[in-house]
């Protein structure tokens, strides 16, 4: 089990990143959302909407919700499965790979200021 310093860190990163995101001039998505779209990008092959909602345990109507969204902000686009018209396939966009590459170097700053900040608390 980790300890508790290590937990506190992850939970600094994580504050520290979604306080960026709330305070740039960009998409404001919701927990599910980022969750969807962090799927999405981060796991290779075909997500459907069937699939994301059995990978992330929702009713396939909240993954619905999420995609329009998604779409809205051209972050993930939908498209019929050409293999199956039943079915629709989730795609990447390039402003989601932009978003993406933007949320990391936000995270990895938030990461450099958690891991300073015991050394400052030392040093002070």
């Amino acid at each position: 089990m980790p300890n508790s310093s290590a937990n506190d860190a992850l939970v600094g990163i994580l504050r520290d990143t979604v306080v960026a995101l709330v305070r740039r001039d960009g998409p404001d998505l919701s927990a599910r959302q980022l969750g969807v779209f962090l799927t999405c990008y981060l796991q290779d092959g075909a997500h459907t909407v069937r699939g994301l909602a059995a990978e992330l345990n929702v009713s396939k109507p909240a993954i619905t919700r999420a995609l329009d969204r998604l779409g809205e902000l051209d972050l993930a686009r939908r498209k019929v499965d050409p293999m199956d018209r039943r079915s629709v396939l989730v795609q990447r966009t390039l402003k989601g790979t932009a978003f993406l590459r933007d949320l990391r170097g936000i995270m990895s700053e938030a990461q450099t200021v958690v891991a300073e900040a015991p050394a400052a608390k030392k040093a002070g």
